[in-house]
């Protein structure tokens, strides 16, 4: 991507120009370019650890302002305060620009693309790419004051995985997994939900190999003593970092781990294939799609739930019958692969339903008419939905997102939708 292209998409996001605390305006533009690095931070001075921390990320700042550290540091503060008069005190606190309080719709929009859900947040851009280099930089501040890491670019992933690896009592070097697909398998002993998957990995596993699929599985143990990693790796015939090995924290921290089990498949070239393996292998016991690349357009299962619940979804109803989920397929397919193309940029991402009872429960939870075909946008971390009301073609799809992605659209709130008497 080039400066140029880089400018174009920051504007989109914070409009033409941010502000310093004078109130000056300073143009976007100025912020991007080669070894610039651009900060979101997401705070409100109601919020005590936001007030704990932004003097700790202005001390950081102040260091990585200058380009003598290799690279130069912006910060656009992002304010989640309730009022223009608490914006302005707590903003007086902080050397860096602030996106105007009165630009609440692009603050959402700021929201919704780097899904922040609690605050505080430090999101850093490449200042040349526009590529995410972390939405963790909270903690990376916290656990690397001297910012002797900083950017915290994610490393490639076989550059992580140097080293040895266990296989089952034997150590060996981690280039056997060179070419293969990976599993991260992030799980402990202690975890009921572990013990429950693990078995369903493992026949999985097992069928692969047996298929002549070149796949490895790597443990990455969150158990608490060395003892209960033995015993729970005993179970297991794949490989496994050693307890305590300080990859175990990097991947932990990279992938975002909030809840174990996880597994996440690379890719033979050390690209991530997905987030969300365990709910694939869950929905394709079978391994018929493995692995599991995401898909412009998918059925409306309970694997989607992860998604529906962080992100913007385009969902299309319908009753089940075969001929309506083709024709379903026939209405989102070219607008799906249209979003889908855009790949770290999409916003919206896209479902069918056919009659698996979890589309009633989506259907229930927001609150919609039981009419099918029903086409809606769903933005669960906003509690919003916006229904089609036109006749449902693929023109008409096409348009309703475009009109969505340009602000055209006007949302029903969930809260508003559950208070209303049936």
């Amino acid at each position: 991507m080039t400066e140029v292209t880089m400018a174009t998409r920051l504007e989109a996001l914070l409009g033409e120009r941010v502000i310093r605390v004078s109130g000056e305006p300073v143009g976007v533009r100025t912020l991007c370019g080669k070894d610039k690095v651009i900060g979101f931070y997401f705070s409100a001075q109601w919020c005590p650890p936001c007030k704990g921390f932004t003097p700790k990320l202005a001390e950081f700042y102040k260091n990585f302002k200058s380009s003598e550290k290799g690279c130069t540091l912006e910060i656009v503060f992002v304010s989640w305060d309730k009022d223009l008069t608490c914006f302005t005190e707590y903003f007086s606190t902080m050397p860096w620009l602030a996106l105007p309080y009165q630009d609440r719709d692009r603050k959402a929009k700021l929201v919704k693309k780097f899904r922040v859900q609690g605050i505080p947040k430090l999101v850093l851009l490449d200042g040349e790419t526009g590529k995410v280099i972390t939405v963790d930089g909270f903690n990376h501040v916290q656990e690397d004051e001297a910012g002797h890491g900083f950017p915290w670019k994610l490393k490639p992933f076989h550059d992580v995985m140097k080293g040895k690896l266990l296989h089952e009592k034997e150590e060996i070097d981690a280039s056997i997994l060179q070419g293969k697909v990976v599993g991260l398998y992030f799980s402990a002993h202690w975890c009921p939900p572990c013990r429950h998957f693990t078995p369903e990995l493992l026949r999985l596993y097992e069928k692969l190999r047996e298929d002549g699929k070149s796949f490895e599985v790597v443990f990455v143990s969150s158990d608490r003593s060395a003892d209960s990693f033995e015993q729970y790796y005993s179970t297991m015939p794949w490989l496994a970092l050693p307890f305590g090995d300080p990859r175990v924290h990097y991947l932990t921290t990279q992938f975002g781990i909030a809840g174990i089990p996880s597994l996440i498949l690379i890719d033979e070239k050390g690209n991530v294939i997905t987030l969300n393996g365990r709910s694939s292998l869950l929905t394709d016991k079978t391994g018929a799609e493995f692995p599991w690349y995401p898909k412009a357009l998918n059925e409306l299962t309970q694997n989607a739930a992860i998604q529906l619940n962080e992100c913007v979804c385009l969902v299309m109803f319908t009753e089940g019958e075969p001929e309506e989920i083709e024709r379903a397929q026939e209405v989102l397919t070219d607008v799906a692969t249209r979003e889908h193309q855009k790949g770290e940029d999409q916003e919206i991402f896209f479902f069918y339903g056919g009659d698996d009872e979890f589309c009633d429960q989506v259907r229930d939870f927001a609150h919609l008419d039981d009419q099918s075909p029903l086409l809606v946008i769903l933005d669960l971390p906003n509690q919003q939905v916006y229904v089609c009301s036109e006749p449902i073609t693929p023109e008409s799809a096409t348009l309703f997102v475009d009109n969505y992605l340009e602000d055209k659209l006007e949302p029903q709130s969930l809260r508003e939708a559950a208070a209303k008497p049936t």
